[in-house]
C-alpha cells in the first residue's frame, strides 16, 4: 500500500469506515426496544442534586448542542486560564499539615516536601482564626489546627524549608495579622523571595461555618482591603481574598449551590473593596477561589470549569482585565464522601476526586487523609494521600494533555447546564440584596439543608452508596486506633511560650509600633495600615495585640444560624456506634436470624439481601441453612434466642409458608420481631401482618428508619 494511502487511512474521517454510521434517533429506538416497555427517562436518564438529568448518551445529535469550545487560555477560561495547560507548571501538591505546633509542623513539612509535596497548606485551629493568644484562650489551642501566634512561631515554622513554595493559609475572617506574623518570620530566617499562593480572609464563609466572627464584617472589609495593600507592596504574586465554597459543600450543598453561593460571595467583597477604593483589577486578582471534590466525577469536571466562566463573567461586569478574571482554583478531595467505618475504601474515594479535579483544571490540590474521619493523619495517610497526587502527574502523565476533557459533549454539556443554573441562583442571591443579606435570611442554609435532606433520604434507602458503610459492610473489619495528640499538653506548652514571648525586652517598641497601627486604621489609609502591621509584627506584637490594634472584636459582631457541616456516612456510622454500644453494654450485639426457607437457589437472594441489610446497622446476622417446614424454622429461630427473624424465600412460595411460620413464632415469643424480606402483594399484606408479621423489608425502602427503630427497640 502506497505511504499516501496508508496516511489517508488515518484521518479522521476515514477511522470509523469499516462501523456503519448510526443516528441517536437510531440509537434511541434501539435502547427502547431492549428496554421491553420500561420507560426510557425512568430506566436511562439520571436526575441529579443540580436539578440537572443525566442522559445516557450525548453527542451531534443532541437537541441542544453546547456553545462553541474556546482555546485554553482564552476569555472565558472555560478550559483553563493558561494556554500549555499543565504541561510548563501542574498543579501544585498542597497537602494540608494540621499539627498543632509550629515545631511539630516544621518537622512533617520538611518530610513531605523532601517526598514530593510542592505547597505549603497550614491549617489553623480557632483561637488563631479568632485573632486570640494562645495564653489567653479558653480552649481550642492547636485542635484540629497550627497555633501561631508570634513571629518567632512563624519563623519556627518556616525554617529550613524552600522560600519559594507557595503558602496556603484560610485566615477565617481576617488575614492581615496572620500575613503580618509569616512576612516577620520569613524575615528573620533571611528569606529573598516574596511570599506567594494564599494567605486569604473569607469573612462570609466563616460566617457561614460557624454562626458568629469575633471581629464586625466592616473591620473584616477594612483588613481585606489592607491586606490586598499589603500584597502589592510586599508580595506581588500573594492573594489575600479567599472565596470557599467548602463549607456549602460539607454542609450537603449540589454543585449549582457550591457555585451560585461562592460567586456572591465573591461579589459581595468585591463590592466592599470597591467601597473602600479598590478598582476591579485590584480586587480580582488577589481572588483566590477553593472548592471540595465530591463523588460525582463528571459533575465535579464540570463544576470547576463553570466556575471559571462564572468568575470571569463577574470579574468583567465589575470593568475588570482579561488577565485579573483568571480564576485560581484551590481544590481539595471531599470531606462530606469520607467514611469512619472501611476506611480504606476512602482511598479510592480520593483517587477519583482527585482525577477530576485534575481533569476540571485546579491550580493546587489537597487529598484528604484516608483517615482524616477517625485520627490526626499518621506519616503513612500523609504518604498515600500525597502520592495520589504525584501518580497522576508523573505516572498518569495527566500533565501531558491540555484540558483533557475539552469538547466532550458529556463534559461541555454539563458545564453549560450547571453555569446556566447556578447563574439563575445567583441572580436570586443577588435580588435578595447579596450574600450578606442572604446568609441573614437562611437562604443558603435552607438551601443546603434541602439538598442535604435529600441525600439523607437517598443514602437511607440505599440509592446513594458508601462502600463498607451503608452496603457491603464488613464487621468483623479492625477499626483504626483513635490517636490524637495531646492537646492539654499542646495548650500548656503554647501558653508558657507564648506569654514569655509577650514579655520580651523589646515591650515597649511593640507597644509603639501599635500605636501607629491604631493610628493608622483611625485614619483609613490602607496602604498605611499594611505598612504598620508589618512594623509591630517585626517588633514582636502578638497576634492577639494585632487583632486588637485592627479593632477585634467591637460593636456589630454577625451571628447567624451556622450552615449543618457532616460527613454523609455519619448517617449509619451513628448506627453501628449504637450497636457497638449496646454490645459493649449487654455483651453482643442486636441479633437477627435468617430462616430461609427451601434450598439455596430459593432462599439465597434474599438472604443475601438481608445479612447485607441489617449489617448496615450493626446487627449480628445467624445464617441458617434452608428449611423444610416452618415448624423447623419456628424451633430453630428459638433456640438461637433472636429477638428479630427474617423470613427468606420466594414470592410463589410465601403464601404457603409465611402465615404458618409466622404465627409460630408469635406463640412461642410474642414479643419477638417478624419480617419478611420482600413486599408482598396489598391482597397478601393484610393476611401476613394477621398472621403476625410484624413489618418487611425490601428495596427502595428507608433501611436507615427501620434499622434505628430495631436497635431501639433492642436496647
Amino acid at each position: 500500500m502506497a505511504e499516501t494511502e496508508l496516511k489517508d487511512l488515518w484521518e479522521p474521517e476515514h477511522l470509523f469506515d469499516e462501523f456503519p454510521s448510526a443516528t441517536y434517533e437510531q440509537w434511541r429506538k434501539a435502547a427502547e426496544e431492549s428496554l421491553k416497555g420500561a420507560p426510557f427517562e425512568k430506566r436511562l436518564v439520571t436526575p441529579t442534586y443540580e436539578g440537572v438529568d443525566l442522559m445516557p448518551i450525548y453527542g451531534p445529535g443532541d437537541k441542544e448542542k453546547p456553545s462553541p469550545v474556546p482555546r485554553p487560555g482564552v476569555f472565558p477560561f472555560l478550559r483553563g486560564t493558561r494556554a500549555t495547560g499543565y504541561l510548563e507548571e501542574p498543579w501544585t501538591v498542597a497537602q494540608q499539615t494540621v499539627e498543632p505546633t509550629p515545631g511539630r509542623a516544621n518537622q512533617v513539612l520538611a518530610h513531605d516536601i523532601a517526598r514530593g509535596q510542592t505547597g505549603i497548606n497550614l491549617v489553623l485551629d480557632r483561637p488563631t482564626k479568632n485573632l486570640t493568644d494562645a495564653d489567653h484562650a479558653t480552649g481550642g489551642v492547636g485542635e484540629g489546627g497550627l497555633s501561631l501566634c508570634t513571629g518567632e512561631d512563624a519563623w519556627v515554622l518556616l525554617n529550613g524549608l524552600p522560600a519559594d513554595l507557595p503558602l496556603f493559609v484560610n485566615t477565617g475572617a481576617v488575614s492581615l495579622p496572620v500575613l503580618a506574623l509569616l512576612a516577620a518570620g520569613r524575615e528573620e530566617g533571611g528569606a529573598e523571595t516574596p511570599m506567594t499562593g494564599c494567605v486569604g480572609a473569607d469573612p462570609l464563609g466563616e460566617l457561614a461555618a460557624t454562626g458568629s466572627l469575633t471581629v464586625s464584617l466592616s473591620a473584616a472589609y477594612d483588613s481585606m482591603a489592607a491586606s490586598v495593600a499589603f500584597a502589592e507592596k510586599f508580595a506581588p504574586g500573594l492573594r489575600t481574598v479567599l472565596v470557599s465554597a467548602v463549607p456549602f459543600h460539607d454542609a450537603g450543598a449540589s454543585a449549582v449551590q457550591e457555585l451560585a453561593f461562592a460567586l456572591a460571595t465573591a461579589v459581595e467583597y468585591a463590592r466592599a473593596l470597591e467601597e473602600r477604593g479598590l478598582d476591579a483589577d485590584r480586587v480580582f486578582s488577589r481572588v483566590q477561589l477553593a472548592f471540595s471534590v465530591g463523588r460525582h466525577f463528571f459533575m465535579e469536571i464540570a463544576k470547576l470549569r463553570a466556575a471559571r466562566i462564572l468568575f470571569a463573567q463577574a470579574a468583567r461586569a465589575f470593568g475588570a482585565s482579561d488577565e485579573a478574571a483568571k480564576a485560581n482554583i484551590h481544590g481539595r478531595t471531599s470531606s462530606w464522601t469520607k467514611t469512619a467505618f472501611d476506611p480504606y475504601t476512602n482511598m479510592l474515594r480520593n483517587t477519583t476526586e482527585a482525577f477530576a479535579a485534575a481533569m476540571g483544571g485546579v491550580d493546587s490540590l489537597h487529598v484528604a487523609f484516608f483517615d482524616e474521619a477517625v485520627r490526626h493523619p499518621s506519616e503513612f495517610s500523609r504518604r498515600v494521600a500525597r502520592n495520589v497526587q504525584i501518580v497522576l502527574q508523573a505516572e498518569a502523565r495527566f500533565t501531558r494533555p491540555v484540558d483533557p476533557a475539552g469538547g466532550s459533549w458529556c463534559v461541555e454539556t454539563l458545564t453549560n447546564e450547571v453555569a446556566e443554573k447556578a447563574w439563575a441562583l445567583f441572580q436570586k442571591i443577588e435580588k435578595a440584596g447579596g450574600m450578606k443579606k442572604a446568609l441573614y435570611a437562611q437562604i443558603p442554609q435552607k438551601a443546603c439543608a434541602a439538598t442535604a435532606a435529600k441525600r439523607k433520604a437517598n443514602l437511607g434507602k440505599r440509592k446513594d452508596v458508601f462502600v463498607g458503610v451503608n452496603m457491603y459492610p464488613n464487621l468483623l473489619e479492625r477499626s483504626l486506633v483513635d490517636k490524637w495528640p495531646d492537646y492539654t499538653s499542646v495548650a500548656s506548652e503554647r501558653m508558657i511560650e507564648v506569654a514569655e514571648r509577650r514579655g520580651g525586652a523589646g515591650a515597649s517598641s511593640t507597644k509603639a509600633a501599635l500605636a501607629d497601627l491604631v493610628a493608622a486604621r483611625a485614619a483609613g489609609n490602607a496602604t498605611a495600615v499594611a505598612e504598620k502591621v508589618l512594623e509591630a509584627a517585626r517588633a514582636g506584637a502578638t497576634l492577639g495585640a494585632l487583632g486588637g490594634a485592627m479593632a477585634a472584636g467591637g460593636r456589630g459582631l454577625p451571628s447567624i444560624l451556622e450552615l449543618d457541616i457532616h460527613r454523609g456516612a455519619a448517617l449509619f456510622e451513628d448506627l453501628r456506634k449504637n450497636a457497638d454500644r449496646i454490645q459493649a453494654q449487654t455483651g453482643r450485639r442486636p441479633r437477627v436470624f435468617l430462616a430461609n426457607m427451601g434450598p439455596l437457589a430459593q432462599h439465597k437472594p434474599r438472604a443475601d439481601f438481608s445479612t447485607g441489610y441489617f449489617e448496615a446497622g450493626g446487627f449480628h446476622v445467624i445464617i441458617s441453612p434452608g428449611f423444610a417446614t416452618p415448624a423447623e424454622a419456628a424451633e430453630a429461630a428459638v433456640d438461637e434466642r433472636a429477638a428479630i427473624v427474617v423470613i427468606c424465600g420466594t414470592d410463589k412460595a410465601y403464601p404457603e409458608i409465611v402465615p404458618e411460620l409466622a404465627a409460630a413464632l408469635k406463640r412461642r415469643n410474642p414479643d419477638m420481631t417478624v419480617l419478611l424480606a420482600g413486599r408482598p402483594a396489598p391482597d397478601l399484606e393484610a393476611g401476613y401482618r394477621e398472621a403476625g408479621m410484624d413489618d418487611f423489608i425490601y428495596l427502595g425502602q428507608d433501611v436507615h428508619a427501620m434499622l434505628a427503630a430495631l436497635q431501639k427497640k433492642a436496647e
